[in-house]
């Protein structure tokens, strides 16, 4: 049976989860079709295509529909869930934030951005801020994930850290993170929270729709 592209990219998201964002190659996603290299160009005529495809995968399997924030819908919870269900997305495959940022061409990344700046826009907010409110929110995001998916190597020298002697020289920086997490908070609840900073300050200087909401605020 012939390979079609939805196959391809299919495989292609399989060895990302298994090999990591360096180990998607083009010679060893066409070994593990049990074809040879130069049928995949047929589909993907690049890595760099290959990369775009596989993010458009990622993306569509968290949005299979994009809806935008509704009139009476507050624009400051419509945007923390966004970002939300873009870190799970992210978070769901081995270097998702990697694979994200490598790939500048993703149509569905750019979908996404497209309903969020005309979800502010429709709320009142200026062109020009509802575009950097959104990239603000979509690049920290991506931060926030490619940190929690490369902190393996850190754990793995923490044996041979000095935790007394950091706690004596950062004492306000160990006093917050045991301050934080002593409610059981959670990794989450931390994006969250960091999330709310950003969208604040956003409300905050954004014309038209500027206020926080009291449920938005709570969170």
């Amino acid at each position: 049976m012939a390979l079609d592209r939805q196959q391809i990219v299919t495989a292609a998201v399989d060895l990302l989860d298994e090999a990591g964002l360096d180990g998607l190659t083009l010679r060893r996603l066409a070994t593990g079709l049990g074809i040879r290299q130069p049928t995949l160009y047929w589909h993907v005529p690049s890595k760099a295509a290959l990369l775009t495809a596989v993010a458009d995968a990622i993306l569509d399997a968290e949005f299979p529909a994009l809806i935008p924030a509704g009139p009476g819908e507050d624009w400051h919870d419509w945007l923390l869930a966004l970002a939300v269900r873009l870190r799970h997305a992210l978070l769901a495959h081995r270097d998702g934030a990697r694979l994200i940022s490598a790939s500048q061409l993703s149509v569905r990344m750019a979908d996404i951005s497209e309903i969020a700046i005309g979800s502010l826009v429709g709320h009142g907010i200026p062109l020009r801020e509802a575009r950097l409110i959104v990239l603000t929110v979509e690049h920290f995001t991506i931060g926030h994930v490619l940190a929690e998916q490369t902190g393996g190597s850190e754990a793995e020298s923490a044996q041979d850290f000095d935790l007394e002697a950091f706690t004596e020289s950062h004492p306000l920086v160990v006093a917050g993170i045991t301050d934080y997490f002593q409610d059981a908070r959670t990794p989450d609840d931390l994006f969250r929270d960091c999330l709310q900073v950003i969208i604040r300050g956003a409300a905050a200087t954004a014309g038209g729709g500027g206020q926080v909401t009291a449920s938005a605020a709570a969170e």
